[in-house]
């Protein structure tokens, strides 16, 4: 496509040496759903920050992905031939709002649609038994969701020090379940060690500064909190 012509530096420059591979029909169901959710992932965080065209180029990587994903013929073990058609009926129609959304600027209905994916192929691998680094990594989210409400409450006076701990001592154990499930060359990565350690130990001292009474180093904690969730989700989500 045109755009991807014009942007293919900017890509490049901006991703590093992370490169998305193209799926193909003769690529395994495994394969072809981790590229569809590595697209996702990324078109979510630029269309989240507002980087539109980066965002759809992704989406086009994620479109193809689950085209491919819906032309494989092997047994969709483990699973459900009925939810795998649903969740790709479904899909498909978000990706196709969200390409819509994002031709139009709109980054944020874009996320939205994106996400609602995202969600729907975790319930799909989750409800299959599949737990891998990125679908550990995907449900850092709602635990950062909580954690947030009680740190905002706690700074309103409408939550307990004790509320701002357990919070954080719950990101704090998903985050210790994500370490454990990486596989090593990706657990001995600087980057990986940075964010899940920095994560792991901030979300351990919010609590204590909660109990401390300070209301501006709980906010810090928290903002640092969804700085190291959404860098973890951008790279290994």
């Amino acid at each position: 496509m045109l755009r991807r012509a014009i942007l293919l530096s900017v890509v490049f420059a901006s991703l590093g040496s992370t490169v998305h591979a193209t799926a193909d029909e003769s690529a395994g169901m495994a394969a072809v759903m981790q590229s569809a959710m590595a697209s996702l992932r990324t078109a979510a965080n630029y269309g989240r920050t507002g980087n539109i065209a980066l965002a759809q180029i992704e989406l086009d990587d994620a479109r193809r992905a689950w085209t491919a994903l819906g032309r494989i013929k092997d047994q969709p073990a483990p699973y459900s031939a009925k939810s795998l058609k649903d969740l790709l009926t479904e899909g498909d129609d978000r990706l196709r709002k969200a390409d819509a959304s994002l031709a139009a600027g709109d980054g944020a209905t874009a996320t939205a649609d994106i996400a609602a994916v995202r969600q729907a192929l975790h319930v799909l691998r989750q409800q299959a038994g599949v737990v891998e680094l990125g679908d550990c990594v995907f449900e850092l989210r709602p635990a950062m969701d909580d954690l947030h409400r009680f740190a905002a409450d706690f700074a309103a006076a409408r939550a307990t020090a004790a509320e701002v701990n357990r919070a954080g001592e719950a990101l704090r154990a998903q985050l210790q379940r994500c370490n454990g499930l990486a596989a090593p060359d990706i657990a001995g990565q600087a980057e990986f060690r940075r964010l899940i350690d920095g994560a792991a130990t901030s979300a351990q001292n919010i609590g204590r500064a909660a109990h401390e009474g300070d209301t501006g180093l709980v906010h810090r904690y928290e903002i640092e909190l969804q700085s190291f969730v959404n860098l973890l989700d951008f790279r290994f989500g």
